[in-house]
């Protein structure tokens, strides 16, 4: 039996670790790969070793971004009295494209997953309080998703920051039960967003 040849098997394995590629998909990207024009593929190594480089996590929001603060974070036509909390730096971009919400944002970096052995402390939840310390909230919008962990997280947030003087809210049903924000169109996220209700601790 022909067996591929060590590179594009290796090639294989790397493309296999992202997210949203099984083990077939990795090794026709591979062999489309090598098979593609030797200046096709420095480009595209060139461009995601820059894009790796120059794009981080803001140090304010936690948004994806190339420059510090991001554009958001530093926009004065933003209400900064308004914090979204949004489990991953993706959530923003899909909130964004609502062309709804006009506050700031806050990255969590995931969800509270005991099973997983996620806990608060794994969280940006501490920058989050030492945030809101310096620039209290008039609402805080928490804006995760419906599954177990999303409704856990966005409990425990409600309590955590109870008692700060802001409104809390969550984002309306609508959005697909044990779904994330990614896979919600532009529409559903807007009537999501405006049809926010308040979290009672």
């Amino acid at each position: 039996m022909t067996r591929l040849p060590e590179p594009v098997t290796a090639l294989a394995a790397a493309l296999g670790r992202l997210p949203g590629i099984g083990p077939r998909s990795a090794e026709r990207i591979a062999l489309h790969v090598v098979q593609s024009d030797p200046t096709a593929v420095r480009d595209l190594a060139a461009a995601l070793t820059l894009a790796r480089e120059r794009v981080a996590s803001c140090s304010i929001c936690g948004a994806l971004t190339e420059s510090q603060p991001c554009p958001v974070c530093t926009d004065p036509r933003r209400d900064a009295t308004t914090v979204c909390i949004v489990e991953r730096a993706l959530d923003v971009l899909s909130l964004e494209k609502s062309g709804t919400y006009r506050g700031h944002y806050h990255v969590l970096g995931g969800k509270l997953s005991p099973l997983n052995g996620v806990g608060p402390e794994d969280l940006r939840i501490a920058p989050l309080e030492q945030r809101l310390d310096r620039a209290p909230a008039r609402e805080i919008i928490l804006a995760l998703g419906g599954d177990v962990e999303g409704d856990a997280t966005a409990h425990y947030l409600a309590r955590r920051l109870a008692g700060r003087g802001a409104r809390i809210s969550r984002l309306a049903q609508g959005l697909p039960a044990g779904g994330g924000l990614e896979f919600a169109d532009e529409l559903t996220l807007s009537r999501a967003l405006e049809g926010r209700r308040d979290m009672a601790p």
